[in-house]
Formats: C-alpha cells, structure tokens, sequence
C-alpha cells in the first residue's frame, strides 16, 4: 500500500526518469473504452497516454466497421451523447442516421475516427500514440511501466495506473491475473440460462466489410474467393421476426438494408448465414491469431462475392477510400467477446433482470448503462449449447462500478469487454454504447484515485458517480430524462440512493426503465427509501400509502434534521428551481422530492461500497 501511494505521489508532480515519460494515466488501447477514458480523464486534467495499435480510434466502432450502432438511442449518456450529436450535426439531423432498419444511428467509419480523433485532439492533458504496439506492462513500487513501439522504435512510459482497453483483455492477462473465457457453468454463475457445465465457447467474430454503392451499370464483383461455396450462405436473404411465430420471408434488399449507411455505403456484418465466423483466438500467439483472423476475412470475402455473383448486387464493391488499408477491409476483426476477468463484483443476469430484488443493490453503484437486449452469436460454432436467448428478457440496465476493478491488483482498471461480467451479460454489455460508458467511467475512476491517494478498492463510487453526473453520464437507465433537462441530477441521485425504484420493461430491441418524473409520491416509498440512510427512520412505521406533502415531508425530515422549518423547505424549492410555489398541503411528484431530498439533505454524500450497501 505504502509503496502504491508514493507512485501517486511522484507522479502527480511529473518526476520523468531519464529516457521516459512520465504520465498520470497510460491506456492500452484506443477502441471505444480506450478512448472515452482518455477524453473523460483528461478532462478531468490527468496527464493521460494512449496507446493504439490502428491508424485510428474507435476500435469496433470505427477500425472494425460495426458503424451501426446497437441500442441507448433514448440514453444518450456522456461520451456516446456527444459522439452521437457529433454524428447529427455531420450529416445534418438525426433522420440522417436511420438508414439501416438495424439501428437509429448509423455512419460511415471514416467519419467516426475523424469526430473521435477531434475530440481527443481537443483534450489539453490527453496524447495518443497511434500505429503503437505495446510490448510490455510491468508493475513495481506503485508504478507501470509500458514499453511500445512506434516507427520501428521502443518507447518506455511510466504511470501509477493503467487501463486495460485492448480488445481481448491482453495486458490484465499479461499480469497473471485470472479470468473466465467462454460459457460459465450453471451452479458456479448463479444463471438458470447458462449451461449445466463450462466451456471454452465464446461469440462468434465478423470481419466486417463496408460496400459502397458504384451505380446502375457498374461491375465491382471481386476475383473468386478460394473455398467459395454459395450454399454456405444459402438463407442469407431468410427474415424471422423473433417476436412472432411467422414463418421467415425472403428478401435480399432487406438483408442489405440491415445496415445501409449514409451515402450509399452497407455495412456488412450479417448474422444469418452471413460472415459471422467462430474463432477463439483470445489465448493464441499473435502468429496465430493473425491465422484465424485471416480465415475470418475470407468468410467475409467469399460473403461478398455472394452478393456480388449469386444475389445480383455487382455494383456493390468494397468503399473505396474507407480505410486506410491495401484490401479495403477494416483494420481489425469485430469481437464480441473477451477475457472476463475477476472483479470486485460480478455482474450477472439476476443484476440485470430484477436489480431491486438481487442479492445486493448493486444498481446503487452504477456508472454506465445500456438497453439493448442480450444478444449472443453461436450459429457458426455447432458445438456450442443451445441457449435461447429470446426468452432472457431484461429491463435496461446500469453496470456496477466495481466490475472495472480487478479483485487482484491495486492499479490496473479493466475496459472493453474485459470487465467482471458474467457470458450471458456479456452478450449486451459488450454493445458499442455500453462499452463507451465503461471506458468514460474508466477514466473517472482512474482519476478519483489519483485525486483520493488511494488504490482502486478504496475510492468513493459517490464521488465517481458525481463527476461522471456532471459529464452528463448517466448513472441509472431512467428513459425519461436526459441530461439536458433540469434535475437531471437530482432524480438520478434518487434513482442511485435507492429512495426511487425505476420501473422496468424488457422490451423489443431497446428495453425500457421508467422513473416517471411527474408522478405523485408515497410517504412510504419515500420514508422506506430513506431508511437504509438514516438510522432516525429505522424503526420508524408511521408513514402511509398517501400521496406525500409538504407537511408530511417536513414531518419525516425532522426525524433526521430537528432544526428544519417550513421556511427551508421553501428556500430547497426556489434553489432547485422547481416550479410555482412550495406550500405545506402541495402533493409532490417524484421530481419535487429528488430535488428537494438533494437540497435538503444532500443525501449523495452517504457513501456504499461495492455491492451497494450503505457504510
């Protein structure tokens, strides 16, 4: 510990060793996670370091081709808020977006890495290292030290933290700590989806292809991929809509129409029949991963010459000018699956289907949410067990802060999809909007402990939740509000503490939580939720199913504060900017409350730990 806390200390005043640079924060890796940690840390003034392997950022959103974004479009939290607006202002309104049925908000990859790289270029304390490939990570006396290279040269950094963003998890296992890979056993993860016994089976990968339309006439259709068989790809145009029984429909526009892009483009990253392609490569050499990452770009390819031959479309070729490659393929493969390393927390499925009645209120310590549905890719594996992933219904969620921190290192911060997370989980907490959040909680978190002279274990959820509230994040998945609107805060600090409970809906594609703002309060649900906080309430039972007002709201707080008046009362009201005028027989909404609460008591500032209780 001792040793831990003198690395915070040396380099928060930028003691650089000879032939080194000194940082705050270094991150390997400059996917999603990679880089909203960068930005929301350096921010937040931590001298921060990227290190990329690509020519751009963005990782899966941009360097792998998934330019379609799955879920949060009523959720736009912190860092993916901004890059979403960043979208609508580009191509000029979010209608722009919704070219593909797959999604509300889909663009071009070239265009992703440019808004990203913008936004980082505007951080004052963040530098990212590009075409960088890390070639070590060790860690002593409180300190990292990275090594990576650049232009055929070794460069050697140090920093009290690191971020593991890469996209397999490989740096945390580079250390030696221990993870899960593949399928979790029923009895061990405590999911009645989950199989009877282990394996090692992960999610399918794609090899994404961006095709460009070249206009009637125009023959693209590329040289016959070796192995080519269109019977490989013979349902491709098949449609079933999993919400209904009806038989599936054949419709190969529709199939292209999954993800068409601005500007006559498609993004090919089709599950059925399509260029999905099962590889675990996640613990193989880098020889070997370059293998069956190959394999995976001639499925892709043999996919795209069924388009092009079988299904008709020869004016559709690989976009030109998208990436800066020799094939014109994407820099990286999509993978939807990672190390799952040993939090503090685990998040599994009774945390996401009833967050209220799990085993702790791991809601309570939330810093990124999601809401799509669980979404798992297993057709191109026929070993893998069948899992029916349509029936595990879930509600929108948040992600619990101590699933970034390993149980096993002081300083290293998990991202990407690398985070404590159970298989099943994993199969929504991996999506493009989720994984953003975790990185820009990533960041914040990185930053409270270098501002607390703690090791990762030992920071306050409540204070990173509060700084990443003040980036316009969410910490609860509370559909109806935005953080554009006025007690924002206020109503997700309620949400966060507990006195709240959100209502939630698993719904089609995009799963709801509601917090119904305007709705009148119970002096119960009030008082019940404020009772885990104040032992003043403990066994206090004289609150009633009635709408609360604002007599019976200074009653209950001068439980806690004898010293209130109607008077302060009145002032929380005009401070909060609440409308009207406060008045004792006034029944008040669920917004009033949160505001008045937050005012009053400043109730956020009752710290929990890692599972959500109350300290």
């Amino acid at each position: 510990m001792k040793h831990f806390i003198l690395g915070l200390f040396l380099t928060l005043f930028q003691i650089t060793t000879f032939g080194q640079q000194s940082y705050d924060l270094i991150i390997v890796g400059g996917g999603a996670s990679g880089t909203a940690a960068g930005i929301s840390a350096g921010r937040l003034g931590t001298k921060t370091l990227i290190i990329e392997s690509t020519p751009w950022l963005g990782g899966m959103l941009t360097s792998a081709g998934v330019s379609a974004i799955d879920g949060n479009h009523r959720l736009p939290s912190g860092i993916w808020g901004e890059f979403k607006s960043e979208l609508e202002n580009y191509y000029g309104g979010s209608d722009k977006l919704a070219t593909g049925w797959v999604s509300n908000t889909l663009f071009e990859p070239k265009v992703g890495n440019e808004i990203l790289k913008k936004k980082a270029s505007e951080v004052k304390d963040l530098t990212f290292s590009l075409e960088s490939d890390w070639k070590s990570a060790d860690f002593k006396n409180g300190l990292w030290t990275v090594s990576f290279s650049k232009n055929g040269k070794t460069q050697m950094v140090t920093a009290p933290l690191l971020i593991d963003a890469t996209e397999l998890g490989d740096v945390a296992a580079s250390q030696g700590l221990p993870y899960r890979l593949g399928m979790d056993a029923r009895a061990e993860i405590g999911e009645e989806f989950a199989p009877e016994e282990a394996n090692d089976i992960i999610q399918d990968l794609t090899f994404v292809a961006t095709l460009q339309d070249f206009g009637a006439g125009a023959d693209k259709t590329i040289p016959k991929p070796a192995n080519y068989d269109p019977a490989e790809f013979a349902c491709a145009c098949a449609h079933a809509d999993p919400t209904t029984d009806n038989a599936p429909t054949l419709d190969c526009g529709k199939m292209l129409d999954y993800g068409k892009l601005p500007n006559g483009k498609y993004m090919i990253n089709w599950p059925n029949c399509g260029n999905d392609h099962y590889a675990n490569l996640v613990e193989l050499s880098p020889e070997e991963r370059a293998l069956e990452i190959e394999k995976a770009k001639q499925t892709t390819l043999r996919f795209v010459y069924y388009i092009q031959h079988e299904l008709g479309f020869k004016h559709l070729g690989l976009a030109e000018n998208e990436y800066p490659t020799k094939d014109g393929l994407p820099m990286i493969p999509y993978h939807r699956e990672s190390r799952r390393y040993y939090g503090l927390v685990d998040f599994t499925l009774p945390y996401v289907r009833t967050p209220y009645a799990s085993p702790s209120p791991l809601y309570r310590t939330g810093v990124a949410v999601g809401d799509y549905t669980i979404d798992h890719h297993h057709k191109k594996n026929l070993k893998a067990p069948a899992i029916d992933f349509i029936k595990i219904r879930v509600p929108s969620y948040n992600v619990p802060l101590g699933a970034l921190i390993p149980a096993n290192h002081p300083a290293l911060i998990l991202a990407e999809k690398s985070i404590s997370v159970s298989n099943i989980v994993n199969g929504a907490s991996r999506l493009q909007p989720v994984v953003l959040g975790i990185g820009h909680a990533a960041g914040v978190l990185a930053t409270v402990a270098l501002e607390q002279k703690k090791p990762l274990s030992e920071v306050s959820v409540r204070r990173v939740q509060q700084l990443l509230l003040e980036q316009n994040a969410y910490i609860m998945p509370f559909l109806d509000m935005n953080p554009a609107q006025p007690h924002f805060q206020a109503m997700q600090k309620a949400g966060a503490a507990g006195i709240f409970k959100g209502e939630g809906v698993p719904y089609l594609w995009a799963n709801q939580t509601w917090f119904y703002p305007d709705r009148l309060a119970s002096e119960y649900e009030v008082v019940d939720g404020l009772r885990p906080m104040y032992s003043q309430l403990k066994d206090f039972w004289g609150a009633s199913g009635d709408h609360l007002t604002g007599a019976r709201m200074l009653v209950f707080l001068k439980m806690i504060q004898p010293e209130l008046t109607e008077e302060n009362l009145s002032l929380a009201w005009k401070n909060g900017a609440l409308e009207g005028e406060f008045s004792t027989d006034k029944k008040l909404s669920r917004r009033e409350v949160s505001v008045l609460l937050s005012e009053l008591l400043d109730f956020f500032v009752k710290e929990v730990d890692w599972r959500g209780n109350y300290q």
